[in-house]
């Protein structure tokens, strides 16, 4: 493979932007492609909400080095909002990577030079071939050494429908219904009315304590919480068992508006239709129950787009599109206590060498990722491209506990979507203020 070709990398968000330092520091040529037309553009959409992650969990080693180059001091400690993320490291970081950024460049498909996936001869020798759309041209292609996809979820959110579909009527109601985190500053669609958030994840229960604070203020705020699964069981995720305190909290204040009569639920709530009602919604589950709302929010998860990807040779797992060697790792059918472990090149890696999806959209449509784990994928990654098969090999990250145990408990969470790390501490929310992640 020629030396000289760049390494590509998929998406200018923190994992983008990551793997780009860490290719910098070890002298390799890297393009990052980013489909928006600014750094982190998929975090700018949630950027009035505060993560639930530390600054220290929040930066890049490489990153930050690169930075501190030009005197940039690092945050101290304290939970950015997505907003503060970006103009305080994420959009510095950018700006230093210069033009190794390309924005308006949608990759639109990467292939094998020459070679489509059933051509075996010769395909390891093939440079890579990443076509981009860019905004408001035409299309052109970039060859590159190896591809690494960090190009997230957020643009993907998942349907209000139990079965993994738009529920009936909801393409037709689009929109009525909201599938990010609203900025609640605005209180002007939310008081007074009834909202119905649908969702069990971190970002659902940001949504819901924003309403609850609410309703607390104007009793004529009313907010019901429409859960999938037949029991609140462990809705509140880990509470005071999460090694992520601020992540915690926001289960033991979703519990508590709970109780205090300010939320509604409404369990075991599986969405089969949409229909529109006046200037609202009612939602039909599938045991015929209604819900009649002035908004809708729906918050279940985001799923990776893997159409572009469609003529490399992916080993990915039938059910929740992650890389096979994670999958078991981080399906929340059977994920249970204890924290996830890191993830590494030889996790990620796929039939096609050279190729890597990392981030958010390397757990698929597994929930609850951390932005920690998306820049240790990165540092194993970019060592391996670099042949540096060791530094690949070596753990350097020991992930946080969720506190969530069983299987159920992580069923719908939307952490994924926010990049990394997502959701607000209980307090202040609405004064600063999803699920990556992403996490979200």
């Amino acid at each position: 493979m020629d030396d000289t070709l760049p390494v590509v990398v998929i998406g200018a968000g923190p994992q983008g932007l990551a793997a780009a330092a860490h290719l910098i520091e070890r002298r390799m040529p890297v393009l990052v492609l980013e489909a928006g037309d600014t750094p982190a553009a998929a975090v700018s959409e949630w950027g009035h909400v505060r993560l639930f992650s530390d600054w220290s969990e929040i930066v890049d080693a490489a990153g930050a080095r690169l930075l501190e180059k030009t005197g940039w001091t690092a945050p101290s400690t304290g939970y950015p909002t997505g907003a503060q993320w970006i103009g305080r490291y994420l959009a510095p970081l950018a700006e230093e990577l210069g033009d190794r950024v390309r924005f308006g460049a949608r990759v639109v498909g990467v292939s094998r030079l020459g070679r489509d996936r059933l051509v075996d001869a010769g395909r390891g020798d093939q440079p890579f071939t990443v076509h981009v759309q860019p905004t408001g041209g035409d299309e052109y292609r970039f060859t590159a050494r190896a591809v690494i996809d960090a190009s997230g979820t957020w643009g993907l959110p998942n349907p209000a429908g139990a079965d993994g579909l738009p529920a009936l009527g909801e393409r037709a109601a689009a929109d009525r219904l909201t599938y990010r985190i609203p900025d609640f500053r605005d209180r002007s669609g939310f008081e007074g009315r009834h909202t119905v958030v649908v969702g069990s994840g971190h970002s659902a229960i940001t949504a819901v304590l924003a309403l609850a604070r609410m309703a607390r203020r104007d009793s004529a705020t009313t907010v019901t919480w429409a859960l999938r699964r037949a029991t609140a069981g462990t809705a509140f995720r880990g509470g005071e068992a999460d090694e992520l305190p601020a992540r915690g909290a926001l289960g033991i204040r979703a519990k508590e508006f709970v109780e205090a009569g300010l939320v509604s639920l409404a369990s075991g709530f599986r969405v089969e239709r949409v229909a529109a009602d006046g200037d609202g919604v009612v939602l039909v589950a599938e045991d015929g129950r209604h819900l009649a709302a002035d908004r809708v929010v729906v918050l279940t998860g985001f799923r990776p787009d893997l159409s572009f990807l469609s003529e490399l040779r992916l080993q990915l797992d039938p059910t929740l599109q992650a890389p096979v060697r994670i999958a078991a790792e981080v399906d929340p059918n059977v994920h249970s206590c204890g924290s996830v472990a890191a993830t590494g090149a030889a996790d990620l890696a796929h039939p096609e060498p050279g190729f890597y999806i990392v981030g958010a959209k390397s757990y698929g449509r597994a929930p609850t990722f951390l932005a920690l784990t998306g820049y240790e994928q990165v540092r194993s990654v970019v060592a391996e491209v670099a042949g540096d098969h060791e530094a690949a090999r070596r753990v350097e990250l020991v992930l946080p506990d969720t506190g969530v145990c069983g299987g159920a408990g992580l069923f719908d969470a939307s952490g994924a979507s926010l990049g990394g790390a997502c959701c607000a501490p209980p307090t202040p929310l609405i004064s600063l203020s999803p699920s990556i992640s992403t996490r979200a």
